[in-house]
């Protein structure tokens, strides 16, 4: 992980990993210098406005590209293709729309969350559960982000619906997805 990524885990008296969420040692985290290395040397073009930045800088120009910010206020919303008469089972978690934890607003998808949050809420020091995290299978509803609009920046810029099978388990995801990447090479 990179620093800015790992640096909300160590701000919590008892660090937990952000990839398994299992207790690490603080003291015992090393930096991977070959990584920064490459990091600082390889340049790519930005998404939005195609200026070549980076890859250690390209986080945070992307947070602030006014292109790019353009280009997800614009993104369509899901709409389904055909409106379906199926009555919608109670007992599966709503994963569409969410509260924001520090006013309570309803009815946020996940873009609509991060820009109301950067919109309101972006000076607000609590620290609040991510209602995104708690309504997955694998979340934890009683954590806390350190910081919240930096983990709403970085871990939900695309739809979980799109990528993952909630009907299975993290394990035989991974499988999955090892067997399918060795296929496509």
């Amino acid at each position: 992980f990179c620093g800015e990524c790992l640096q909300p885990c160590l701000q919590v008296p008892s660090p937990l990993c952000p990839l398994c969420r299992m207790p690490f040692d603080p003291k015992k985290v090393e930096k991977a210098s070959s990584v920064e290395k490459q990091l600082s040397s390889y340049k790519a073009p930005c998404r939005g406005c195609s200026k070549k930045v980076t890859l250690a800088k390209m986080r945070s120009h992307i947070s602030s590209c006014a292109k790019v910010q353009e280009q997800m206020a614009n993104c369509p919303k899901f709409v389904p293709v055909v409106p379906t008469s199926q009555p919608i089972p109670s007992n599966i978690p709503n994963r569409s729309t969410f509260v924001c934890p520090y006013c309570g607003a309803r009815n946020l998808d996940q873009q609509e969350l991060v820009k109301h949050c950067m919109e309101n809420h972006r000076n607000d020091p609590n620290k609040v559960v991510c209602p995104v995290c708690s309504a997955m299978p694998w979340g934890d509803p009683s954590y806390k982000s350190a910081n919240f609009l930096q983990h709403l920046l970085h871990r939900h810029k695309f739809s979980y619906d799109t990528f993952v099978d909630y009907n299975i388990d993290e394990e035989a995801a991974l499988q999955a997805a090892l067997a399918l990447s060795l296929s496509e090479n």
